[in-house]
């Protein structure tokens, strides 16, 4: 039997009957927040251990059809995605590396005994639902089109084994700025609990993940705080990563360091996307653990000059302040360091098609 994997993708369009009016758009457009309005329309894919993938759909956006027994609601066989689409200057779309997302989408999926998505499908996919949304793109200075794939099993049984059915599903959302405070620099809280441990799944991008984060991200939150920072399982002490960024530390001798990839850290995009810009900038960017002591202690002293978080959602963000059970302490001045400025204006020239991309990076929809 052919399937998607086999040809190019073909999509069905099914006509929206209801799309949101003009006006109600524009001033969802206007001040679009961040994840909590959607566009017109999914797309769909199913995958059946007889057929493959098959019935990929564009269609109005609305509520699945899930039976109560469903696997994805009782043993967590869930994995998603998160890239945005970019308005250019000339008027055309464009993603940011989605191979890259499509490569960590098909990790996270071999991880969770999932089918794996045909690369070319998964960028289709998101094709296909910017296409049928361009004019959801927000107005607002630095707005973006967030896409989220993300893939469920919907076999319906109670038994612990990987599902027979799955449906791969993108979504998109007009967004603007992440964190809701409007500060210069975020302050983050030292959480004793724990994200990841060796042998888990903290490598990948998995809703189990970020459930497991949610309490300690309420107890930061609760303190005044805009995030939470998380220390490695088994000695906690090393810094690892935040509740869904990654971390960045700036030393005065010219150098950057970010914690290893070692299988409890999700595998940022941006992050490896700065890695290469700064060391495009002369810098030394080093790849190694890093314990919240010496944070501390190379705060005090002026040996670390800026810190910052990157992702998806936020970019780059600069870290101002660092709060825990055992104190607070202050990085440089509090705000917003030169180098972090510096990286972010120059991944989103990119991005948006401000600066030329020598790397590959912009994926333009046509």
């Amino acid at each position: 039997m052919a399937t998607l994997a086999d040809s190019r993708p073909a999509f069905t369009r099914l006509p929206h009957p209801a799309p949101v009016a003009d006006e109600v758009r524009a001033e969802v457009l206007a001040n679009p927040g961040f994840g909590s309005r959607f566009t017109d329309h999914m797309v769909t894919i199913e995958w059946s251990e007889e057929a493959g993938w098959h019935g990929a759909t564009v269609a109005p956006y609305g509520p699945i059809a899930l039976d109560p027994a469903a696997s994805v609601l009782h043993y967590a066989q869930e994995i998603f995605e998160g890239l945005k689409a970019y308005r250019h200057p000339d008027g055309s779309m464009a993603l940011f590396r989605p191979e890259a997302n499509a490569a960590r989408f098909n990790a996270s999926a071999k991880r969770l005994a999932m089918p794996e998505l045909p690369e070319a499908l998964f960028i289709a996919a998101i094709e296909e639902l910017v296409r049928a949304d361009a004019g959801w793109f927000p107005t607002v200075e630095g707005g973006s089109l967030y896409l989220r794939p993300f893939m469920i099993a919907t076999e319906a049984f109670l038994g612990v084994r990987p599902a027979k059915a799955y449906k791969f599903i993108v979504i998109a959302s007009p967004a603007g700025n992440y964190f809701k405070s409007g500060a210069p620099a975020v302050s983050i809280w030292v959480s004793d609990y724990t994200r990841a441990a060796p042998g888990g799944t903290g490598a990948a991008k998995c809703g189990g993940n970020y459930a497991a984060s949610l309490v300690p991200t309420a107890e930061a939150f609760a303190k005044g705080h805009d995030q939470v920072l998380f220390l490695d399982a088994t000695e906690h002490r090393w810094i690892e990563e935040l509740g869904g960024m990654n971390l960045f530390f700036a030393f005065a001798d010219g150098s950057l360091l970010t914690p290893p990839l070692t299988g409890t850290i999700l595998p940022g995009i941006t992050r490896d996307s700065l890695i290469t810009l700064a060391r495009e900038e002369g810098l030394i960017v080093r790849e190694e653990r890093y314990a919240l002591d010496q944070w501390r202690s190379d705060a005090a002293s002026g040996q670390l000059v800026e810190a910052f978080a990157c992702g998806t959602a936020a970019v780059v963000t600069p870290v101002g302040k660092v709060a825990g059970p055992d104190g607070d302490f202050t990085i440089g001045s509090g705000g917003p360091g030169q180098l972090t400025g510096k990286l972010k204006a120059r991944l989103t020239a990119i991005q948006r098609g401000e600066e030329p991309d020598s790397h590959g990076w912009v994926h333009r929809i046509g």
